[in-house]
């Protein structure tokens, strides 16, 4: 075997050996990749307890609870399925219900989402891809979804050269 030919064989190998272990990390990872589960995910899913995640979705209207010592409770939902989550600590500005929210933690074995991190949705106009998709799927899109400094308005109809 010449120079040429071992030098062409070890780095093929060596091109081998990296692809497997990508392959590899990339198996590893795979649950992982996703930014958040919703709901209906969850149950589908059927994770145990103690596996941590990120649950996203909507705060139910009339489902926030404040108790004693910086604990909340709440429930998560995404349009088909709910989740009840609760929370110790001091919620971002931007919570509200009816509004978006990932939450981090894990699901305790009564089934409610025990979270040490609550994100509120940071803009009017800003949603995850994932989150849009969601929600077209299950009908709860609006056209007026993601139109910058614009406010939704059922009675307004679209003109033509409206300055912005």
């Amino acid at each position: 075997m010449t120079r040429k030919q071992r030098r062409l064989t070890l780095i093929g190998c060596a091109l081998a050996v990296l692809a497997i272990a990508a392959g590899l990390v990339l198996n590893a990872l795979r649950d992982s990749i996703v930014f958040f589960s919703t709901p209906s995910m969850v149950a589908e899913k059927h994770l145990g307890p103690g596996k941590r995640f990120r649950l996203g979705g909507l705060v139910e209207p009339g489902s926030l609870k404040r108790g004693d010592n910086l604990a909340v409770s709440f429930t998560v939902g995404d349009g088909g399925a709910t989740l009840p989550v609760a929370y110790k600590g001091i919620l971002p500005d931007l919570f509200r219900e009816g509004q978006g929210v990932v939450a981090e933690g894990a699901l305790d074995a009564a089934g409610v989402f025990r979270a040490d991190t609550v994100l509120a949705k940071h803009d009017e106009t800003y949603m995850p891809k994932d989150v849009a998709d969601a929600l077209k799927k299950q009908g709860h899109w609006k056209d007026d979804y993601g139109k910058p400094g614009e406010k939704p308005s059922a009675s307004a109809a679209p003109t033509r050269g409206a300055m912005r």
